[in-house]
Parts: C-alpha cells; structure tokens; sequence
C-alpha cells in the first residue's frame, strides 16, 4: 500500500485537476507531498521503533495512513487533498521504516530469508503496478477510490497487528539501554532529508539555478552536518558507530542506486510508451505488465537463489540483469527514433521493450532481499530498527535523485534532437508549442507531420536515459563487493547479542 501510493496517483492527475478545479502544476504536489513525507521520516521513524517498540510505531502508522487515506477520498479541495497525502506519507513511512526489522524478528534463517524476498518482491511490484490500479479506478469508480480502497485494507491491517505481531521489545545489547529518545536528533533527521528531497522534487520545474533549489539544497547539507555533529556523543537517535559496518553501509548505498537506476527511469519508460504508442495511461499500465509479473515471479525463488549464493553476488547479477534490461530499452527507443520496429508493440522493438522490461524485474527481484537481509542482519537486534530505516530512507532518495538527474538529461537531449530536426522553419510561437507537446509526451497534439520527427527526438532521448542507467548499473556491480563482509550476517543475530560482536564480525 505504501509504495503503492507513491506510484497510483500518477495517471489520475488530470481526473483530479478538472474535478477540483484546478490546474495540473498544483494537483502535482499531491504526488510530491506524499514523496516528501514518506522520504523524510523514515530515518527517525526507524530509530525510534527501537525505543519505543516497532509494533507500536506500526500501528501508529498503520492507523493515520488509514485515516489520511480517507481524509483524501473526501477531500473537497485541492489543499485539504494535498495536506491529507502529507499526512499519509507520514503514515507511510512509519509502517515501513520498522518492517524489516519486524520480519527479522518473527521469522530467523531460511524462513527469514523467504519473509524478506516475498516482502521485497511484492514492495518493488506495487510500485510498478500503481499505473495500473490507478487507470483502472479513474475509468471505473473515479479517482476518490484510489484512496478509499486503502481505508477497509487499513482497518483490516490494523486489527491483524494487534492480534498477530508480537509486542515484546527486542532486549537491548550492551550499553543500550542508555539511550534516549533524541528530539533534536530527530527534529534534525526529518529537516534533513526534507532538505535534501525538495530541491529533487522542485528542480526540473524550477531549474537547477533558482533559489527555490540551491537554498533548500544547502540548508539540507548544513542540517546533515548538524545532524553528524548532533550525534557524536554516542547516546541520540542514531548510532554513527553502525555507519562503520561495511555491509550495512554498502547495502544503504546499493539500495540508492538500484531505486535510481529502476524507479527512476520509470517515469520515462511510460511516457516513452504514451508517446511512441499512443497509448492510454490504462494501456501502458498493461505493458508494464512484463516488470511487475517478472519481479513477482521471479520473487517466489530468490529464497532459494540466497541459499546457493552469497548477497554481493545475488546483487552483482541483479545489476547485470537491470543493466541488460536497459540495454535492451535502448535498443527498442533507438529503432523507434529510426522509424523502426520500435514504433509498434508487434514488431522487434516492441519485443525488445518486453525482454527489457523482464529483465529490469527478474534484476530488481534478486537485489532487493539480500540488500534487506545483510541491513538487518549485519546489526545486532536491537538496532535492527535503524538499520531499517536508514536503508528503507535511502530508496525515496534514489528515486528522486534518479527523476531529476535523469529528467535534466532527457530534457537536455530532448531539445538537442528538436534543435537539429525543426531549424528555423517554424515561429517562436509553433517552436513553443511543439517543444511543450513533446516534452510532456502529448504528440497528437502536433500536425501530423511534425510527428516523426517529434517521436525520433523523444525516444532519442529516453535512449539517452536508458544508456546512462546502465552505467549506473555497471557502478552497482562493481560496488556490490561491499557486501562481502554481511554474508553471515545475512542470517542476523539472536536478540539481545552484545553489540560489540556485531560489529567486529561485520567490519573492515
């Protein structure tokens, strides 16, 4: 449902906006302020379901999701609706720092294991499924039912926390119970991230130079340096000794790039697929089909893969698979911005965007559990929580930072291609409006005869973000090694092992 959420709302936008009588660039925030809440607190959130228990955080959590979840269905204007994601991805973020260190909990070994893989699998599948589910609410019961759906599924999650999910707290390692609720610590953790997360959000709008970025931007370093500062002393919210583990350190980076390289190029393939098909936002959700059925599919059997192999060489071929994925990718955008076969779904590029799009799943499928596994396994029990969050913090992160680093490329190459093609033959006034309709995917708007070369230039540069990926890929493969030192952490500690164990067992 969390994931879900960031991803549903996408192709309802324009519903909304003529619903609630607004334009498009407001309606917009109502993704944004769910991104940026959800982002912000998953750091603290993690942190404190160690003190004050992680059954209690969920629930909490659980509890106003369910809430805000309806506060949206109802909403009678675009404030009430934007202010009601914020609170949902406040909601969000505190259900999801904590579950993974609740599956640590419950379930040890093998088992533990097969809970993190069918946990990551069905994560990663619901942000992809949300165009999906999305389309089919907007050309069904309308787009309040997006969020409403979540208020019986919410009641229903809430009453299974309390009968099933054990309440005990994780016994505390040595010395750990010193440590204190960190209200500083965690005021500066949510502002930092915050920071860090609007100017992502606000720069392909704003541009990269405007105050609206470069100020939040710097105050997001000050507020970190604060935040490092802040935490020296050894008793806050977060324990900058865990930062030292090398594993759990490299499986917070490697979940950075993998959302960056996956999740980020998301928002591209399915305006790529609007454009070069013609498709409607119910029709691309279905040929995204081929990633969301892949990573499910391959999810049932990562378990298994844990078991024969080491996570640094589970994630390594992940990578290698997603890299292949783009690849592929690129070579459909290429033959469609050629007047190839990528211009249709039966011809070659349209089986290279399939073959693409399963091999960014199957990849996906196989990084993401063992990442989890060596987070909260290379961490004594009681820290699991942290361990948690600071990994789950870094994968909005990763979207984000992919969105705009990805968007400034494409839209760079985008007017690169548009430049060569259109010349000076046509008006400041037609060059403006063809420069829009491509940008925004809109390539019926356009006469008929600018089409071609307005498609070539669009899938030019989705050619271009797809190649750029891949190499972020090949960074993935080569930075999975830092995984080596959590293999046997993977399996994590019984509750209550002394910190110190831990950490000469996982560190280099």
């Amino acid at each position: 449902m969390m994931t879900l959420d960031v991803t549903v709302v996408n192709v309802a936008l324009a519903d909304i906006a003529g619903s609630l009588d607004v334009g498009l660039a407001r309606v917009q925030w109502t993704v944004s302020a769910y991104s940026l809440a959800f982002g912000a607190l998953l750091l603290t959130a993690g942190a404190l379901s160690d003190r004050i228990g992680r059954k209690t955080v969920f629930l909490a959590g659980m509890t106003l999701f369910t809430v805000a979840s309806a506060a949206c269905g109802l909403a009678p204007d675009a404030g009430t609706l934007i202010a009601a994601r914020a609170a949902q991805g406040l909601g969000g973020s505190l259900v999801f720092a904590p579950s993974l260190a609740l599956l640590a909990a419950a379930y040890e070994g093998a088992r533990r294991q097969a809970a993190i893989a069918a946990f990551a699998a069905v994560a990663s599948a619901a942000g992809a499924l949300g165009p999906v589910v999305g389309g089919l609410f907007v050309s069904g019961p309308g787009w309040r039912w997006i969020f409403l759906v979540n208020v019986p599924i919410g009641v229903l999650a809430v009453a299974g926390a309390l009968a099933r999910l054990p309440g005990a707290q994780t016994p505390p390692a040595a010395g750990a119970a010193r440590r204190r609720i960190d209200p500083l610590g965690a005021v500066l953790a949510v502002a930092a991230l915050l920071a860090l997360h609007y100017p992502l959000t606000v720069g392909p709008e704003a541009g990269w130079t405007s105050l609206r970025v470069l100020l939040p931007a710097a105050a997001g370093i000050a507020l970190t340096a604060a935040l490092v500062a802040a935490q020296r002393r050894g008793d806050g919210l977060i324990d900058l000794a865990l930062l030292r583990i090398r594993a759990l350190s490299g499986a917070a980076v490697l979940g950075f790039l993998a959302r960056l390289s996956s999740l980020g190029v998301l928002a591209f393939t399915t305006l790529w697929l609007q454009s070069t098909h013609a498709y409607s936002p119910l029709e691309v959700g279905l040929h995204l089909l081929p990633l969301t059925g892949s990573l499910l599919l391959a999810g049932l059997f990562v378990a298994r893969l844990q078991r024969a192999f080491p996570p640094h060489a589970l994630v390594a071929g992940g990578f290698g698979l997603q890299g292949l994925g783009l690849l592929a990718l690129a070579a459909a955008a290429s033959a469609a911005s050629g007047g190839g076969g990528g211009a249709g779904a039966a011809g070659p590029g349209g089986a290279a965007t399939a073959a693409g799009l399963v091999l960014l799943g199957v990849g996906g499928a196989v990084i993401f559990p063992p990442l989890m596994g060596v987070a909260v396994g290379a961490v004594p029990a009681d820290r699991a929580g942290l361990a948690s969050g600071l990994t789950n913090a870094c994968y909005p992160l990763g979207t984000a930072t992919g969105v705009a680093a990805f968007g400034a490329l494409f839209a760079s190459r985008l007017d690169s291609g548009l430049d060569s093609g259109l010349g000076a033959g046509l008006g400041a006034a037609a060059d403006a409006s063809v420069r829009d309709a491509v940008g925004t995917g809109r390539l019926e708007l356009l006469d008929p005869a600018l089409q071609p070369l307005a498609r070539s230039a669009f899938s030019g540069a989705y050619t271009a973000v797809c190649l750029a990926s891949a190499a972020v890929c090949l960074v993935g493969v080569l930075a999975a090694r830092t995984l080596r030192d959590g293999a046997a952490g993977a399996a994590g500690f019984p509750a209550g092992e002394p910190a110190r164990a831990g950490r000469t067992a996982h560190t280099s």
